[in-house]
């Protein structure tokens, strides 16, 4: 297995007396240590930052590492979480199963109410955690509500950072010149989403 350490490089300061600190430019990891520290402790704090970043990445972009499972078990939390409040019946639908799938064209994610399959674009596995469960949560919404009418949008507001996610989403396609919209008008048919 290949070293997927990133390139390190160790800053020295005379005037840094005790505190350790890291960040990125580019793909290196500059570590700034206290000119002091000996090569063991520069060792030390190197591996330390370096599992520091790998903590702050995983919450930050949580479906890096997410296997399918990963993502049923966020489903099941974010429906518990958000939607089973708002569901008359005081559940919101489950989904069968909840997967991974290779980069869609022209949308994020994809639910079939019928057979209650929720498939997620591989590109998601790069945004922020808030991100991804608003998209898990616009799937979830789909098992009850399959058209994006007023009563989707209701639903889809019970997660608290829907607005602010589908910006980040307009943002990200729009950047990366991905025709990924939301062109569904309310109320009218969306067979596939």
């Amino acid at each position: 297995m290949p070293d997927s350490r990133p390139d390190v490089e160790v800053r020295r300061s005379r005037r840094r007396k005790r505190t350790v600190d890291a960040h990125r430019e580019g793909s290196t990891v500059i570590v700034n240590i206290p000119a002091s520290m000996s090569r063991a402790q520069e060792q030390h704090w190197v591996d330390e930052m370096l599992r520091r970043l790998e903590r702050a990445d995983a919450r930050r972009r949580p479906g890096r590492g997410a296997g399918d499972a990963d993502l049923a078990a966020r489903a099941e939390r974010l429906a518990t979480a958000h939607l089973d409040a708002i569901a008359p019946d005081g559940a919101w639908p489950r989904p069968a199963s909840v997967r991974w799938t290779k980069p869609m064209r022209t949308r994020w994610a994809s639910c079939t109410p019928a057979d209650g399959t929720i498939r997620l674009s591989e590109r998601l596995r790069e945004v922020p955690g808030w991100v991804l469960d608003h998209v898990l949560v616009h799937e979830l919404v789909h098992l009850r509500e399959p058209h994006h009418g007023p009563a989707f949008r209701r639903a889809e507001a019970a997660y608290p950072r829907s607005e602010r996610a589908i910006g980040y989403l307009e943002g990200l396609a729009a950047g990366a010149g991905l025709p990924i919209t939301d062109t569904d008008g309310e109320g009218e048919a969306d067979p596939e989403d």
